[in-house]
Parts: C-alpha cells; sequence; structure tokens
C-alpha cells in the first residue's frame, strides 16, 4: 500500500469526521460534495476498513473510524505546521518552555500534550507550575498559562480551548452510609466539600438548562485549594464534592465514584490558554495551542461517548 497516496484522502477524511457531514466538509474544502464521497470510498477500499457508518439520520463513526481519527487529525496540524514553518525563517525553538495549569488539566491534557510537543521539538525544554492559584505570567516568567474561569483584564493573549462543567460525586460507599440527596436542599444534611472558587450560595443549574441559575445555602464540611486534595477526600468517603466532570469521568465510569443529584450540575467553565507573546507567537507556542485543543476536545467527547453509552 502506498501510504503517500492516502494523505489527501486521509485529510478529507478528518474533516468529515469533525463535521459530521460531506456537505460541510465539501463546503469547508472548496470541493464538490461528490469528489467527498469518492475520496472516503477510496479510503475504505484501500485500508479494507469502514470507517463511517451513514444512515438516515446522519453519519458515525466506526471503531475503526475513531482510532484513525485521532491519528489524522495530528496529521492535519502537522501539514499546516509545515507550511508555517517553510514561512518562519526563525530557527528550531529551544530553550525553556515555562508554563503554568490547573491541576484538572495536568494528567489527560496537558502532559499528552507537551508529550507530542517534545517529540516535533525535541529542542525544547519544559518547566511545568502546577497550581489553582491564578499566577502572573511576566512576574513569575512564564511563556504561557493555561486559565479556567472567566478572564480579568489582561495585556495577555488569551486563546479559547473549550469548556467544562462540574458534577456532583461521592463514594458508593459514602451513599451507602448517608444516603443519596433528590433535591438540591437535600445537600443542607451531607458533608459537602468545597473548592477555593465555590462559594456559600453556590450557585447550580439543572442539566440542559445552564441559563437557569439556582442557589445553595451551604456550610461546608471541609474546604480545600486544590482539586487532587478535594478528589481525594471524595475518594476517602468523607463526603461529596462538585468537581469538573472531565476529571472524575474515569472514576465514575470504574465505580470509584458516583454522580450524586444528577439532575443538577455546577458552573460551566471557560478554558483559556493565555500567553505574553505581542504579534506572532513562536512556531512551538501555536503547535502546543493546537495540541492542548486537540486533548481537550478528546477529554470532553468521552464523556459524551460515556453518556451515549449509558443510555
Amino acid at each position: 500500500m502506498n501510504s503517500v497516496k492516502l494523505i489527501p484522502s486521509l485529510l478529507v477524511f478528518a474533516e468529515v469526521a469533525n463535521q459530521q457531514s460531506f456537505t460541510g466538509a465539501a463546503k469547508h474544502l472548496g470541493m464538490s460534495k461528490s469528489a467527498i464521497s469518492q475520496q472516503i470510498s477510496r479510503l475504505e477500499s484501500d485500508i479494507g476498513q469502514q470507517l463511517l457508518s451513514r444512515n438516515t439520520r446522519g453519519m458515525s463513526l466506526t471503531a475503526a473510524g475513531k482510532r484513525l481519527l485521532g491519528r489524522c487529525e495530528l496529521l492535519k496540524d502537522q501539514v499546516n505546521l509545515a507550511l508555517d514553518e517553510i514561512n518562519d525563517s526563525r530557527e528550531e525553538p529551544s530553550g525553556s518552555f515555562a508554563l503554568t495549569i490547573p491541576h484538572s488539566c495536568e494528567k489527560s491534557i496537558v502532559i499528552p500534550a507537551l508529550r507530542q510537543l517534545c517529540i516535533e521539538f525535541p529542542k525544547i525544554e519544559p518547566e511545568l507550575l502546577v497550581t489553582d492559584t491564578p499566577t502572573d505570567l511576566i512576574q513569575n516568567k512564564l511563556d504561557v498559562s493555561i486559565y479556567g474561569g472567566e478572564l480579568k483584564d489582561s495585556n495577555y493573549r488569551a486563546l479559547p480551548i473549550g469548556t467544562c462543567v462540574e458534577v456532583f460525586c461521592a463514594t458508593p460507599a459514602y451513599v451507602q452510609k448517608y444516603g443519596q440527596p433528590e433535591y438540591k436542599e437535600d445537600l443542607t444534611n451531607h458533608r459537602v466539600i468545597g473548592n477555593s472558587w465555590q462559594t456559600s450560595p453556590l450557585p447550580v443549574f439543572k442539566n440542559n438548562m445552564l441559563a437557569e441559575k439556582e442557589l445553595i445555602e451551604l456550610r461546608y464540611f471541609a474546604k480545600t485549594n486544590t482539586l487532587p486534595s478535594a478528589l481525594e477526600m471524595v475518594s476517602q468517603d468523607m463526603g461529596i464534592s462538585l468537581l469538573p466532570e472531565f476529571v472524575v469521568q474515569t472514576a465514575i465510569q470504574d465505580g470509584q465514584l458516583v454522580r450524586v443529584l444528577n439532575h443538577y450540575r455546577g458552573s460551566q467553565w471557560p478554558f483559556y490558554m493565555v500567553h505574553r507573546f505581542h504579534g506572532d507567537k513562536p512556531v512551538h507556542i501555536s503547535r502546543f495551542y493546537q495540541l492542548i485543543k486537540l486533548y481537550f476536545s478528546k477529554a470532553n467527547s468521552n464523556i459524551s461517548q460515556h453518556s451515549k453509552g449509558s443510555t
């Protein structure tokens, strides 16, 4: 199999998968719908596997398609990056790449992104500061910050990454001992563990109705200034906490934690990559932003796939 000849079809497949539409992909790529369809059919024929499942309600990725999409997204970014580098006369990035990130993004988002970045730019030297406290870039000699929450006025440049929501969690042992809260008012009779960014009254939202805020008056059983300590206290059967969904999804799927008060969610938080560069960003900063968006999207898409599989 001549893999070089497959590259255009792989890029077209990535666009179709992300658009979930032949028409949308054709419009974005400036091609005809029939040309798009031919590329996908040729690709499926060449690799001998079906990638897209088509039906009257639209399309979905097969298991093979899901595996291939992750590779194709990296390929697309690599092509874009190669073109950027052709027009960029600067030397290969090297030296310190200093960044600060919240604990929520450490494991499944930033570390995988950093790993790929170091493969592509082997001369850079990551210096990682993990903290849930906002940190000034200039004062602390940092290049980039991953920031969760509404941005304050700043001279720095902010690039949107995505959003996440918080969900109420506890261990099965805690629920067995103290019961399952059915209404938001029931939380006043439970041991609620708060994070430093959470207040009382605590704003909550009904599922799929995030605009309708409701408030709960709480007396926190315990509070902490870091996400890992809140997660650990919950894991040790100490109480209920409102935690980012993509952080706890694996523990929920494995049965280590359970959702409580299922019909309510916490705030929806935006995430940004904040950087201190004016004008054109260094190429490794642009690439890091691409990777962060990719892995953030994957973390949240895993939630959606698990939710569909559970219904």
